[in-house]
């Protein structure tokens, strides 16, 4: 089924008003962002370290969660397994918290895996902007190819910046997803502007 050409025009309007209507949330998102990417920049062994705590602190929760669950639903098939996997996770948690460190290695792996997959994600996103003509989609697409050039640099560099990696990562990663929203907020305030 093809999208003629007035049907086109209306999502685009659509699209246009959308954007327009929620560019201050997109703006303070990347101020934030931004900010927090500094600050990464500025202290990436411990920005290294508050990543390790906070993912300590999200696998134990979930494992707290999935015990609770677990008990609660104690007639259900597979109740060892998820049992198991509670317990997994409460020990894994509990792991990170006691010594985050330890945990730097396995976590620099999962985020090179996540930039990686981030930033296929964010160019197939700019590349839709652009078919779209929602407007500076460049931001997007190269915001999706720092993360693919920081998820190789992560990867060619280990083990030993493991220590560091994490934060400095984590920083530009931040800094440039916030550049990405700040210029769509702008573009979305003064497009919609410029149409009214």
């Amino acid at each position: 089924m093809a999208i003629n050409q007035d049907d086109f025009k209306k999502i685009q309007a659509a699209v246009a008003t959308s954007l327009h209507q929620h560019w201050g949330l997109f703006l303070s998102e990347g101020i934030i962002l931004v900010i927090l990417g500094i600050i990464a920049l500025a202290l990436p062994a411990m920005a290294t370290f508050a990543f390790a705590i906070v993912i300590g602190w999200v696998v134990l929760l979930s494992g707290i969660v999935g015990l609770i669950s677990t008990f609660r639903m104690r007639g259900a098939p597979g109740f060892w397994w998820s049992l198991f996997s509670a317990a997994l996770g409460i020990a894994a948690g509990a792991i990170l918290l006691a010594w985050p460190l330890s945990g730097v290695f396995s976590l620099t792996l999962v985020l090179t895996l996540f930039l990686l997959f981030e930033g296929i994600a964010s160019i197939m996103l700019a590349l839709h902007h652009r078919r779209h003509a929602s407007g500076n989609w460049g931001m997007l697409l190269a915001s999706g190819i720092i993360d693919l050039i920081l998820a190789a640099f992560i990867f060619l560099g280990l083990p030993g910046t493991a220590v560091w990696i994490l934060g400095l990562v984590v920083g530009v990663n931040m800094l440039f997803g916030g550049f990405a929203l700040i210029s769509m907020a702008w573009h979305a305030r003064s497009a919609a502007s410029r149409a009214g």
